[in-house]
């Protein structure tokens, strides 16, 4: 029997994420474990008269390219990606693994060396998504390894994954909508101040965002959604923070990560495993050692850790921080091959000061200007 939701998830990807209109030129990307949702969000992209390129991306082929190719080749960027960057309208990326720790053995300098030479393929990206002029969602369907990862049943997974994006709704856009309402209230009350201070266990951090926006993230590029974010001024993060959840990138785990920053720039990086595979990248390039973002996690119907960051940073009560690039719309100077964001736990005993201010304790903003998003239906 299909499940009701995968239609709704397409709906609201297509139709309310990306806004899809006629004639638009789409690329909808999935692994063959997707086909249940690629095949949903293809007949809606249709019906919406886009012009719809699909990129199947074929389990295994990732892990022969780092382990097999020659530098020549990983700096080697295709016309065709060069192409899409520049000319698509929008892209859908369904995420759905049948291994999640496939690329765990590859050796980290190499993939540093691919996403170092695609980051001006990132910019502008990024600054095509800043302007508008390029619409983009990723979403997680659930599979095995996803399940096994978060230590639940493929069924119980399926269940978290919904509920994450309201899909439980009769109507998940028009919920959405609400949250981005709320959102939005938070934002603009972050915008008036200037200086953050971030107090929890072994992290005691500080960042300024004068001259810089927070935005509200509400389902338009992450699926689900929930979070509000900003690109710190690149000098002025100073302090050590301990990121309470395994920090997941490129399929490498590194725990117990922990960044010192002295003017902006990351002078001290240890971790109780991966800790090479984090100075690697922290070493990328110029950008890497710096913080892109900033932002609070906002759904509270997301309330485990599941080694997914999609799901994780999300979690109500949280902040993460991202090494590397920063959202020129944001106002963000920095500019790095790296985007890789680490969840911190504020719901025990962490506070959150804005200009000296406490706003948030324990995960709850504090002050009635920074209203709840809606709770978790029982």
């Amino acid at each position: 029997m299909r499940d009701p939701r995968v239609e709704k998830l397409a709906k609201v990807m297509i139709r309310y994420s990306l806004k899809i209109r006629k004639g638009q030129y789409m690329m909808l990307t999935g692994a063959p474990e997707t086909q249940p949702l690629l095949a949903a969000c293809y007949r809606e992209a249709i019906r919406a008269g886009a012009n719809v390129e699909t990129n199947i991306v074929l389990p295994g082929l990732e892990e022969i390219f780092y382990k097999e190719s020659s530098l020549a080749q990983r700096q080697w960027v295709s016309q065709t990606t060069k192409h899409r960057t520049k000319k698509l309208d929008a892209s859908c990326l369904l995420l759905g693994s049948p291994n999640t720790r496939a690329l765990t053995n590859c050796d980290p300098k190499k993939m540093a060396q691919v996403a170092k030479a695609r980051q001006p393929m990132r910019k502008i990206w990024m600054k095509r998504a800043g302007d508008g002029d390029l619409n983009w969602v990723l979403t997680q369907w659930p599979t095995q390894a996803s399940a096994q990862d978060a230590e639940m049943s493929l069924a119980e997974y399926e269940e978290f994954v919904f509920t994450g994006g309201h899909l439980d709704d009769d109507d998940p856009v028009a919920t959405w909508k609400a949250i981005k309402a709320t959102q939005q209230k938070l934002a603009n009350r972050l915008n008036r101040a200037k200086e953050f201070r971030i107090v929890a266990k072994n992290t005691d951090i500080t960042f300024s965002t004068k001259g810089r926006k927070w935005l509200n993230s509400a389902g338009k590029c992450n699926f689900p959604d929930g979070e509000v974010y900003t690109s710190p001024v690149e000098n002025s993060v100073n302090g050590h923070i301990q990121f309470s959840f395994p920090a997941i990138h490129q399929s490498r785990e590194v725990l117990d990560a922990t960044l010192e920053f002295k003017d902006g720039k990351v002078v001290s990086a240890s971790a109780s495993k991966g800790e090479d595979f984090l100075r690697t990248m922290i070493e990328m390039d110029a950008g890497a050692c710096r913080l892109g973002e900033a932002a609070f996690g906002t759904n509270y119907n997301i309330e485990r850790f599941t080694r997914n960051t999609l799901f994780d940073e999300k979690i109500g009560g949280t902040i993460h921080l991202a090494l590397g690039a920063g959202f020129p719309e944001c106002g963000s100077e920095n500019k790095s091959g790296l985007h890789w964001d680490m969840v911190c736990d504020l719901r025990k005993k962490g506070n959150i000061y804005a200009d000296g201010n406490l706003i948030q304790t324990n995960g709850r903003f504090a002050d009635k200007s920074f209203p709840k998003p809606p709770r978790r239906k029982r």
